[in-house]
């Protein structure tokens, strides 16, 4: 196929199409794998009981978890069934209420998702970082690209909260910060996405940075303001104006397609306006606590982790499978 006359004469939609056979591919080869473990399992499973072999049916039992762990991200894969799933993906990250604590706990979770994103192998490339005043972040804007990035990491849009005792309060009382993150996927321009250059106002600033010999002293940075939706979007990844524009106008078409598919699906508030609430008290998906005790609770499946720094070490996997089961059976009671 990809020694095919013209295939490569657009790049970008070649190399759309070896993605896509690639993910197919790699469906193909876990269910092919996951059927001989299946049956070399029960073969061996039938030949200890056949013989008496205790030590051999020990042996089958010490690979089922791992085989049922095959299965469950089989299962989570199929769950996966929207075109968009199937994308690379764009997160935000932007502090709530809080001050300075929400500022740092903005970076934490950048952290928290970096890490996440090392795990699974996808390719991370940081579009845009705003340094707070006195620690953290303003913003943050990461696309993760990789097989099915944006079906997992669409479980995580929504407003993080953390309890601890504040590295800032020469009190060291325990306080309270929000953070939001938002996720929409990055779409192929063969897409169409209806963007007039007359709704657009756009900017251009110095690259925001920590200083030092490779902060960047030319107007680089884009921020595309989309009029009619009041959606901003701002790239300085790249030392090219050019290319940080192209890249913003990437960012804006996810978020207007994100919209249209929430507007199409009759769930607008649920989802692009759960990212525009105010991000404070009792609009949280998730709980993070420090102090006094240690535990991350998502309040939307229950599901609890007492590791709350190895959570926040990119160990997401757990909350991730939750939702998307929760959401799979919420869909099939819905249809029955």
């Amino acid at each position: 196929m990809t020694s095919a006359e013209g295939f490569w004469d657009d790049p970008d939609r070649a190399q759309g199409v070896v993605q896509e056979r690639a993910g197919i591919e790699a469906l193909v080869g876990r269910h092919d794998r996951l059927s001989k473990e299946v049956a070399d399992l029960d073969e061996l499973l039938e030949l200890a009981s056949m013989e008496g072999d205790e030590g051999m049916a020990a042996e089958v039992a010490s690979q089922v978890p791992a085989l049922e762990q095959g299965v469950r991200q089989a299962e989570l894969a199929r769950m996966l069934d929207k075109p968009e799933d199937k994308s690379d993906a764009i997160l935000y990250v932007n502090p709530g209420a809080g001050g300075v604590d929400a500022q740092d706990w903005a970076e934490m979770l950048f952290r928290m998702y970096l890490r996440w994103s090392e795990r699974k192998g996808y390719k991370v490339e940081v579009l845009d970082e705003q340094p707070g005043d006195e620690a953290g972040i303003k913003d943050a804007s990461i696309a993760v690209r990789g097989p099915n990035a944006y079906g997992y990491l669409k479980a995580e849009t929504g407003v993080h909260r953390l309890i601890r005792i504040s590295p800032f309060d020469s009190n060291a009382r325990r306080h309270t910060a929000f953070a939001a993150v938002h996720v929409v996927p990055e779409i192929d321009d063969d897409v169409e996405v209806d963007i007039r250059k007359e709704d657009l106002e756009i900017d251009t600033m110095r690259s925001g940075g920590k200083g030092g010999q490779h902060v960047n002293k030319t107007e680089s940075a884009i921020r595309i303001k989309h009029m009619p939706t009041g959606i901003v979007v701002k790239c300085s990844a790249e030392r090219s104006q050019h290319k940080n524009r192209a890249t913003a106008m990437k960012m804006l078409r996810g978020l207007l397609y994100e919209r249209y598919l929430a507007e199409k699906n009759k769930a607008f508030s649920d989802s692009y306006e759960s990212g525009k609430s105010a991000i404070d008290f009792g609009s949280q998906i998730r709980t993070y606590t420090m102090q006094p005790y240690q535990l991350v609770k998502d309040e939307r499946t229950e599901h609890k982790v007492s590791n709350v720094e190895g959570v926040l070490d990119g160990n997401l996997d757990p909350f991730i499978e939750a939702y998307l089961l929760s959401i799979s059976e919420t869909k099939e009671e819905s249809s029955s």
